[in-house]
Formats: C-alpha cells, sequence, structure tokens
C-alpha cells in the first residue's frame, strides 16, 4: 500500500511507477478543439497561473503550456515526474497530492485535471482545490474516453475491465458523486471526437498495457492479458497485420467555477 502521508491508491502508485515509459507511449494525445476550450471556457491567457494536477508523463501540460500561461505540474510518483520533465520542459513540476497540494490560498486562476480526477474524487480533495484557486477561477476536468461503438474496442474493455478490481475509474461514474460542491457552480460538459493514430503496439498494446491496474498486476498475469490483446489483434480485420490504426475516442472537458 502507499505511504500513509501520500494518499494514492495503490494500482495508481505501483502501475505508473513501473508503467511510465509505456504510459507515455501509448496514451493518446488531445483534439485539436481542446486549445480553444482551455482558452474559451477556461479563460486560460498569458496572465494566468494554471496547475496541472495529477500531470502524470506531460501529456496535458504541454497544452496548458501552448497558453503562454504559468504552469505548475503536481504528480506524486516519482517515475511519472521523471517522464514529465521530459517531455514539460519549462513548467514548474511539484511532487503532491489533491488532498495537500503545496500552493498557497487563492493563488491560482486555473486547475485542470487531466485523465486524473477520478482518482481522489472526494470532497476533501475538492475542498483543498477551493483553496488554492481564485474566486471565480476556474476547474477544469477531461477524459479521453474509448468509443465502444467500434466491436473490436469494445471488446479490448471488456479485456481490460476484466482486472480493474477496486481501481477507480471514469466510466463508473463515482467521481461525480462529489459534486454539486458548495464552493463551485455547475459543472459545464463539452464533448470532442477524437481518435490516436499509430502502430498497433502502441495504439493498442501499450495502451492497454499501460492500464494504472494492468501494470500493477504480476508479470504471468500481465502476460496473459498480453496475449488476450494480441489475440484480439489476430482474429479482427480491422487490426489484424495493420502497420497503422486508429483508436476511437471521445473527449469530454468539464468546467467549474470557483465561488
Amino acid at each position: 500500500m502507499p505511504d500513509s502521508a501520500k494518499p494514492v491508491h495503490h494500482a495508481a502508485d505501483q502501475g505508473y511507477s513501473q508503467s511510465a515509459g509505456t504510459y507515455a507511449q501509448g496514451r493518446p494525445d488531445y483534439p485539436p478543439q481542446i486549445a480553444s476550450w482551455l482558452t474559451d471556457t477556461l479563460g486560460i491567457d498569458i496572465h494566468a497561473t494554471v496547475v496541472d494536477l495529477g500531470a502524470g508523463t506531460g501529456k496535458f501540460t504541454r497544452y496548458l503550456q501552448q497558453t503562454g500561461a504559468r504552469v505548475i505540474a503536481i504528480e506524486p510518483v516519482a517515475s511519472m515526474r521523471a517522464e514529465l520533465a521530459t517531455h514539460a520542459a519549462g513548467a514548474t513540476i511539484l511532487d503532491g497530492t489533491a488532498q495537500a497540494l503545496p500552493l498557497e490560498d487563492e493563488s491560482i486562476d486555473v486547475l485542470v485535471c487531466a485523465q486524473a480526477f477520478h482518482w481522489f474524487a472526494t470532497p476533501k480533495a475538492l475542498d483543498e482545490i477551493h483553496r488554492v484557486l481564485r474566486p471565480g477561477g476556474r476547474l477544469g476536468l477531461v477524459w479521453n474516453k474509448r468509443d465502444t461503438r467500434q466491436t473490436w474496442v469494445r471488446q479490448l474493455d471488456d479485456i481490460v475491465n476484466a482486472y480493474e478490481g477496486d481501481a477507480p475509474r471514469f466510466h463508473s461514474g463515482k467521481w461525480l458523486e462529489v459534486f454539486p460542491h458548495a464552493g463551485f457552480g455547475p459543472l459545464q460538459e463539452s464533448h470532442f471526437a477524437h481518435g490516436h493514430t499509430g502502430t498497433l503496439d502502441n495504439v493498442v498494446v501499450n495502451r492497454s498495457l499501460s492500464t494504472s491496474f494492468i501494470a500493477a498486476l504480476p508479470s504471468a498475469q500481465k502476460a496473459q492479458v498480453r496475449a488476450e490483446v494480441l489475440a484480439l489483434i489476430e482474429r479482427t480485420p480491422a487490426l489484424k497485420n495493420q502497420e497503422q490504426v486508429t483508436f476511437p475516442y471521445e473527449t469530454l472537458a468539464y468546467c467549474a467555477v470557483r465561488l
């Protein structure tokens, strides 16, 4: 289990510690529309100070940096911070958790969690985010959700989800239970179609193996998951022998204003 002083779920602590490189390779980027969402909906500009909470390897940090804002990336897993330093040079990188942010009261204009909020969606964490945001500041929540309308994506989901155990997941919807919150206005929701194009190894295999609770499995079980994914590829004409494939996603983006 993680150190009690750093309340990180064991699947994230162990899985991401072991798979930072695979995560960086296998996870998708974000659709072009996310740039205007950052500036128009979250109000980020060159004068803003922005936090990327649960920044991981910096895939979303780079989008925040492109706005010209001052960017602070907070990530509790050391191996992920090492990748983050490589991929998001220029960002201020801090060790910290959502329950104990290393930031002053009302010091932040915007705080964003990309692919992360479900890990720490508790009233305590939301209280802490409220503490560091300035009045009128914005909280942004972003997820890339697999588009399971394609049969092979749904079958891949079935392979992966069989191992999830007690790991918090976006698809469970439990993260929504912390809303409404007295310190924030209502969630505003945006949807963007998206696709991750690349090699089978990166887009399908590494994406599956980089899932936190898969990466945390014993070696024999990880090998079993890999074998199941390769078997799916072998029996799926849209995947078999393809040099490049496009993994379909839908990007969901939420904004709430700090009251």
